[in-house]
């Protein structure tokens, strides 16, 4: 299941690169596009990580710098049977977590430090193994790679725009009934895409990675409390998050921006906070 969601997202994404490569240059444009893509995909691979936890200013801590978040990771991980991951702290007050990686050998689990704050011992313990699902299954390579493509679509998409606002190339695509009109439709169709890519696949490995983590920590009640915090706060206080790296966190940090509700990677966290009380009945 994993490989055919990597294969429709890596693939879909491309596409759309392709597509806007085409757009502006033809068949050599989409060849263009597609050496762009392979490489975007290379970096995403190795870099990825790094990029997103440079993006929210992460910081990389120690047993001794934060003893108990580091003991609670270290003991999820044993029981979920895999090695240690690199853990890291956002300096943000808005609660929230994600985890990168390009495999569960260089994985990372990181926190804001505004989740320390709000969530109580067994709540946290449920959102980091909800994190450590997520590299159990490798989700986070999807994602990273994910983050990088949808930013590169969206940085083409404003350039189709900024295009067609000063005409660049409407002349040559009149003829072909193109021209600023259809410069216009690819930035905003092109990043619109991109996002329904995104949510359709991302959706699913919420809820995969919710009663997985519930498995890991023996507590779905703790991850359900915790879901409820951290929708609360993230609608009071959203996350100055970039859209394409959204879907990465374990709660939309786009949750108090009402026009990003309408296409959210995320599902509703009042569906899954009831699949995890379901859970708990059994």
């Amino acid at each position: 299941m994993n490989t055919l969601k990597t294969t429709l997202l890596l693939g879909g994404l491309t596409g759309l690169l392709m597509l806007i490569g085409g757009y502006f240059g033809g068949q050599q444009g989409m060849v263009i596009a597609f050496s762009f893509a392979l490489v975007m995909n290379f970096g995403s691979y190795w870099f990825s990580d790094k990029i997103v936890l440079k993006m929210y200013k992460a910081e990389e801590v120690t047993q001794s710098q934060a003893p108990e978040l580091f003991a609670l990771v270290r003991n999820l991980t044993l029981m979920a049977s895999l090695p240690m991951p690199k853990v890291y702290i956002i300096p943000e007050e808005t609660p929230n977590a994600f985890a990168t990686g390009r495999d569960e050998n260089h994985a990372v689990v990181a926190v804001t430090s505004g989740i320390l704050r709000i969530l109580n011992q067994e709540e946290l313990a449920g959102v980091i193994a909800h994190e450590l699902s997520h590299i159990k299954h490798k989700d986070m390579l999807i994602s990273s790679i994910a983050a990088t493509l949808a930013g590169a679509i969206v940085m083409l998409a404003s350039m189709a725009k900024w295009a067609a606002i000063f005409g660049v190339g409407s002349r040559d695509r009149d003829n072909e009934g193109g021209g600023i009109f259809g410069l216009l439709a690819m930035a905003i169709l092109a990043p619109l895409a991109a996002t329904i890519i995104q949510m359709t696949i991302s959706r699913a490995r919420e809820y995969d990675a919710d009663a997985e983590g519930a498995k890991i920590s023996g507590k779905p009640y703790g991850l359900a409390s915790a879901l409820e915090k951290l929708s609360r706060a993230s609608e009071a206080i959203p996350l100055a998050a970039n859209p394409s790296t959204a879907h990465m966190f374990i709660v939309n940090p786009l949750t108090g921006k009402s026009l990003m509700n309408l296409f959210s990677t995320h599902p509703p966290v009042e569906e899954r906070v009831a699949r995890l009380r379901t859970m708990m009945s059994r």
